[in-house]
């Protein structure tokens, strides 16, 4: 008999969450466990309700209809201030004429935290955070990627129980987005801060997150590490969100397969085909098995993607993509040429 979950494998529970506004549905039902320590991600496009929820975790937001439970404490009554619960948004709110130190400190004061011991604790969260040689700078001196540092010490000198972060990187460049995504992992991981990260970015979550909670119309599509989301999809909405999948009806899929499939639904992400040219030369020559017979079909489009290189094959009455790694000018197919898709088999997705 599997034993029952243990408490901290249900640290932050959420049961039963809905919230409406007006005639409008924006979640419904949602029913969640969240171990101490996790870095879970909620990932979804714009108004699939994942920013409302993580409000409602927070307080900021009233539920409908279930509950929100902390180490088996029900919050669902308490104000914001009452739970526990650290917040940073996408944009800082920091508090333009006051330095960093006392931005970190605020609330700190409000707290009523002796002089003494706030000094400690704001010079050891601006440490952590890598920001303490501009302890007395203000907003305006600072980096959008250092301000949005500051905001999340503002969070973690309180030291939440839990840390809830709505899209805190979008409004970055890639460059200091993808640093912060390091550090911020790298933080959480050190303080084993149980942690909810909103994004729309399947990059981002699948580089930080323990778990991903997929989002769609007021729903959780699917729950998973990114590995299951990725290659896994349990339906042909997560496929298409989590990347430029290949999704084909049975009849469609068969050249591919060699067979005609019992479903609805065949998916094949594009890194698992696999391009022969009339010069039986494949695309990546390491791939030499559990190929399926494949399909032919012309260049239409070719698009560099950095160390990836993406055809789109017309083949048949369908497009597919195919992407192929990067190995070089004499390895490249020309639009145009003729070519057979081959998949390979064991990853193929039936739906």
């Amino acid at each position: 008999m599997a034993e029952p979950p243990s408490a901290d494998s249900r640290y932050l529970r959420l049961q039963g969450l809905s919230k409406r506004f007006g005639a409008t549905s924006v979640f419904e039902g949602i029913e969640a466990d969240i171990a101490r320590g996790e870095f879970v991600t909620l990932l979804g496009p714009s108004g699939c309700g994942k920013s409302t929820l993580l409000r409602a975790i927070a307080g900021l937001t009233a539920v409908d209809a279930g509950h929100v439970e902390v180490d088996g404490e029900t919050i669902t009554h308490l104000p914001p201030q009452k739970r526990g619960i650290g917040m940073v948004f996408q944009h800082y709110a920091l508090f333009p004429n006051m330095t960093v130190f006392d931005n970190v400190a605020f609330g700190l004061r409000m707290h009523k935290v002796p002089s003494a011991e706030r000094q400690q604790r704001v010079d050891e969260t601006l440490s952590l955070v890598e920001l303490e040689t501009h302890a007395h700078k203000h907003p305006h001196q600072l980096s959008g990627g250092q301000r949005q540092r500051v905001a999340l010490a503002r969070s973690l000198v309180l030291e939440p129980r839990i840390l809830l972060m709505d899209e805190p990187l979008s409004a970055l460049d890639a460059r200091i987005r993808q640093h912060l995504r390091e550090q911020l992992r790298n933080i959480q991981q050190q303080l084993g801060l149980t942690t909810l990260f909103v994004t729309h970015d399947q990059e981002e979550a699948l580089m930080m997150s323990d778990r991903i909670f997929l989002m769609g119309k007021g729903n959780i599509l699917q729950k998973g590490d990114g590995e299951a989301l990725y290659t896994r999809p349990e339906s042909q909405e997560v496929a298409g969100f989590m990347g430029a999948y290949n999704c084909l009806d049975a009849q469609q899929a068969s050249s591919l397969l060699g067979y005609e499939a019992d479903a609805a639904q065949v998916v094949f992400r594009p890194e698992a085909l696999y391009l022969k040219s009339t010069t039986d030369e494949i695309n990546d020559p390491t791939m030499t098995s559990h190929l399926g017979p494949g399909c032919g079909g012309v260049i239409v489009q070719r698009r560099l993607l950095g160390n990836v290189i993406r055809y789109r094959v017309e083949c048949q009455g369908f497009a597919l993509h195919v992407d192929a790694l990067n190995r070089g000018a004499r390895y490249l197919l020309s639009e145009g040429a003729n070519v057979m898709v081959h998949a390979d088999l064991e990853e193929a997705r039936i739906l």
